[in-house]
């Protein structure tokens, strides 16, 4: 099957590791236009020479999610080199664990600003152009954290819900004319669990990482499967884990 990819214009949150680069590289090969943004601009710029070098079209810029302003630039950015905006990403995640009664709260709050309200201001930033456009598409990498509850993951999963219970209204109320596609990744090959501040929770998941995790490039490819459907076919929730994860 032949993904409708080629000539879009996708802007990737916290695009320069893990899920957002695999995204990034495979839209890129299948001749998407990537925007991309995150916090550590060496990190963008050896990403963007790499697609530079297979031939593929990209830019980026320095993109802190809890920084509203960043958004709006990062989606100026793909308007003002490509004309447009068709998809944006909200990849970029954050995660402390911990009881909720040891009461983590600077944890508490960094989730709350990168997971949740990173997100609505991704809304915020595409939205307007998706609508002058007439169309768009939003992809939110959420988690199967939000799915299954368990101890520890309270907060951290409650941010991803909620992404779950807003992007869901979103859909309903845009009456066709935006598509959303929420993304739920379990155990994942990636950096994502060396911010833990727990080295007890920090180890323990490194370890269950490299037993169980799946390759980003499962998740790049359901977001390619996601975007790639004719305009008419909105793709809802798709959850990607380890065949082996609980």
């Amino acid at each position: 099957m032949k993904y409708e990819i080629e000539g879009k214009v996708v802007a990737i949150t916290g695009a320069s590791s893990g899920i957002g680069k695999a995204i990034a590289l495979m839209l890129a090969r299948e001749g998407a236009k990537v925007v991309l943004g995150a916090r550590r601009s060496e990190h963008l710029a050896e990403l963007a020479a790499a697609i530079k070098a297979e031939g593929g079209e990209v830019a980026y810029t320095v993109t802190d999610v809890k920084r509203r302003d960043d958004l709006t630039k990062l989606v100026k950015l793909a308007c003002d080199n490509y004309g447009r905006l068709d998809v944006m990403i909200n990849n970029a995640g954050i995660a402390q664990l911990s009881r909720i009664d040891e009461l983590d709260i600077d944890g508490w709050e960094e989730m709350i600003d990168v997971n949740l309200k990173g997100v609505l201001y991704g809304f915020a930033a595409a939205i307007p152009v998706f609508r002058e456009q007439g169309a768009g598409h939003i992809v939110n990498i959420i988690s199967t954290s939000g799915i299954k509850i368990v101890p520890l993951q309270g907060v951290y999963a409650g941010t991803k819900n909620a992404v779950r219970t807003i992007s869901e209204a979103l859909r309903q109320e845009s009456d066709g004319w935006l598509r959303v596609t929420g993304i739920s990744p379990g155990f994942v090959q990636t950096e994502f669990v060396n911010n833990l501040k727990n080295e007890q929770m920090r180890t323990a998941a490194l370890e269950k990482m490299k037993t169980i995790g799946i390759s980003p490039d499962a998740i790049a490819s359901t977001v390619a499967f996601a975007i790639g459907q004719p305009a008419n076919v909105d793709v809802g929730d798709i959850v990607v884990r380890p065949a082996a994860q609980d």
